[in-house]
């Protein structure tokens, strides 16, 4: 029997290429799945060569420690010996695949090469009874931005929350219904409108297909949040894949989505479809685009590094790079000059990032509130956030934000007024 033709071997195959195309090509996690993945039919192949990848970009520094830890020299960063140990130290540690499972199904990786090195440091951590720690180590040129940002609690806090993936977060279409769907689904809520389960496939959660909710982290939720319910225009800005859309449709909102991708906006009318809510859709690039009249309201979720969504996209640790980050920041800049162009006198403008970078949040906004003497920043509503998040504009949830509750994504959040 081949190597290929072994059973799990064809998913750690893929696995090593997945974690080939994001750590030495920068490639996002899940838009390299599918190139990774090809040729594995079933779909639970599939979901563990993500899960697989995933669980070592969680743990990378971990992992990589234990390896060295039994090694004579370390290995390079990228010898195949080092991939391959990291793939079976994964699924022993972290997927709890048995011993025996985790080395034969990753040996055939390494055919022709240091099969003997594999075995043996692994033979060797497995007598050690070794473990991974309960927090898992923050890629150190990551932890040095972070502890400098938001300091050391928030680096160890980011190390908690980086150790297992998140829980599910909904946002429902109406918050009437919170306290009587946690109670049926034994979910939590932290807020009106939101509810907290425990992680299972969402087209099997009841509501789904009645279109009564959409999966969105509560911190993503809170940009729509702020603006609160309306009866205007509102243009939700680089939109895909909408949850705000729904949150502003659902609010009252007469809602104008733009997005430059045509793809991912076609996840937005199916989410529209479902939920049987109502939004204008745009395909166009908004530096090139021109509404035809202001808006009420405008909310600019702009692309950004998006390091604050590291729990549920490790893959964000290992390849954004500083340059990156003021490449991005430029862009933002320019995206926030066109947007508040677009809004009436006496509007509100939303500028939101998911980033965990002050370039990309705080200091975006210092730099527009100079250069825009017509714009303000606006109130914060309470009542818009959950217990935990202090009532003050901006808004920014950091590492440790809501930990206890199990914690939420990185977001900044600047809710501007145009003065009249």
């Amino acid at each position: 029997m081949s190597a290929e033709e072994q059973e799990g071997v064809p998913a750690r195959r893929a696995a090593l290429r997945l974690l080939d195309a994001v750590l030495r090509r920068g490639q996002p996690l899940e838009s390299a799945l599918h190139a990774a993945a090809q040729g594995l039919r079933r779909a639970d192949d599939r979901g563990l060569v993500h899960a697989l990848a995933a669980a070592v970009l969680r743990r990378l520094g971990d992992l990589d420690a234990l390896i060295d830890s039994a090694t004579a020299r370390p290995l390079p960063d990228d010898a195949k010996a080092r991939m391959v140990l990291r793939l079976a130290l994964a699924q022993k540690l972290v997927l709890g695949t048995p011993d025996h499972a985790a080395i034969a199904t990753v040996l055939p990786l390494v055919e022709g090469g240091p099969k003997r090195l594999v075995h043996g440091v692994f033979g060797t951590l497995s007598r050690r009874g070794v473990s991974l720690p309960e927090a898992a180590r923050v890629p150190g040129a990551v932890a040095a931005r972070w502890e400098a940002a938001w300091g050391a609690d928030a680096v160890a806090a980011a190390g908690v929350m980086l150790a297992a993936p998140p829980a599910l977060d909904l946002t429902l279409a109406d918050p009437e219904e919170t306290e009587a769907l946690a109670t049926r689904l034994g979910g939590t809520s932290l807020m009106p409108g939101h509810l907290r389960l425990p992680r299972a496939s969402v087209p099997d959660i009841e509501g789904y297909g009645e279109g009564r909710w959409w999966v969105q982290d509560i911190a993503a939720s809170l940009p729509a949040r702020l603006i609160g319910q309306g009866a205007g225009r509102a243009l939700d800005l680089c939109a895909a894949p909408g949850g705000k859309t729904l949150q502003l449709a659902a609010a009252g909102w007469a809602v104008t989505a733009l997005d430059i991708s045509q793809s991912r906006l076609a996840r937005l009318s199916e989410n529209l479809a479902r939920t049987g809510l109502t939004a204008g859709i745009i395909t166009a690039d908004a530096l090139d685009w021109v509404p035809d009249a202001p808006f009420d309201a405008v909310l600019l979720d702009a692309p950004c590094s998006a390091t604050g969504i590291f729990r549920r996209h490790p893959d964000v640790l290992h390849r954004v790079r500083p340059p990156q980050i003021t490449e991005l920041a430029a862009l933002q800049t320019r995206l926030l000059a066109r947007a508040a162009d677009w809004v009436k006198p006496g509007g509100l403008l939303v500028y939101a990032t998911c980033s965990l970078e002050p370039e990309e949040g705080e200091g975006q906004i210092a730099a527009f509130l100079a250069a825009r003497p017509d714009y303000v920043l606006a109130p914060v509503d309470p009542t818009a956030l959950p217990a935990g998040i202090a009532a003050h504009a901006p808004v920014r949830t950091a590492p440790g934000t809501l930990l206890e509750q199990g914690g939420c994504d990185g977001f900044f959040i600047a809710p501007l007024r145009r003065l009249g």
